[in-house]
């Protein structure tokens, strides 16, 4: 009976594998793209700087970069859900979707993913294969400061 529904469902079973290919395939090098190119003190900082795009003299671009921006990360999100079933690195991609994200409380989300030594450390190796230097992040319940003693 499962032999038989798996016959008939040939197809099926063949995209799914070729689009698990495809996923680990493409995650191998968009990923450490991303990854390589977040500012070092990106996790370190008090809080997320806003882009003052919307101010700019073409607010429709603005409004289209934004949308495609975040479409993108919600591709990446799902994906990654996927990749915790599928080969590829499943948690950097939902990371990565979620930075491309805008929504209240994204930063702090970030930063605790980051905080977890097996992400913390992928990354890093990414970067590290880049010549890039390692992400900087904090300790949990630490605050940042300045270089004058007040907070950032």
């Amino acid at each position: 009976m499962l032999l038989e529904w798996v016959r008939i469902h040939e197809t099926a079973f063949w995209w799914i594998g070729i689009l698990s290919m495809a996923t680990l395939v493409g995650t191998l090098i968009v990923i450490p793209i991303f990854v390589v190119h977040i500012p070092a003190n990106y996790f370190r900082r008090e809080r997320q700087n806003l882009d003052s795009c919307f101010h700019a003299k073409h607010p429709i671009t603005c409004l289209i970069g934004f949308v495609l921006k975040n479409l993108l990360g919600i591709i990446f999100v799902l994906a990654g859900f996927a990749m915790l079933l599928l080969p590829g690195q499943g948690f950097i991609t939902i990371l990565i979707g979620v930075m491309l994200l805008n929504f209240p409380g994204k930063f702090a989300l970030e930063r605790r993913v980051v905080q977890q030594p097996a992400v913390l450390r992928a990354m890093n190796w990414m970067r590290a294969k880049a010549n890039q230097p390692a992400l900087q992040v904090l300790e949990p319940g630490l605050t940042v400061e300045g270089e004058d003693g007040d907070k950032d």
